[in-house]
């Protein structure tokens, strides 16, 4: 890699963030343990996105990491509805 060029890993954490929390909101109301996976995944990438001091799309990365919380809380306040809570 030469120095002073944008291309980093780094760069990749926005659209990560964002395909995961897409695929976090799509298998929220079929497979629950797989939306709280992504979400969390989706979660994580966000906030190194935002945090990176590479430039990087930081409105994916907030995409990402709402839908990675709505992919994360949607399934486990289904968990609590349905079993009773604690």
């Amino acid at each position: 890699m030469a120095t002073g060029t944008t291309e980093s890993p780094a760069t990749l954490y926005a659209p990560v963030s964002l395909g995961l929390g897409v695929i976090a909101l799509i298998t929220t109301f079929f497979l629950g343990i797989f939306a709280i996976l992504a979400g969390a995944l989706a979660i994580t990438f966000g906030v190194l996105g935002l945090i990176s001091k590479v430039e990087v799309n930081r409105v994916q990365c907030c995409i990402g990491l709402a839908a990675g919380v709505v992919g994360v809380v949607l399934p486990v306040s289904f968990l609590f509805v349905y079993t009773g809570g604690f």
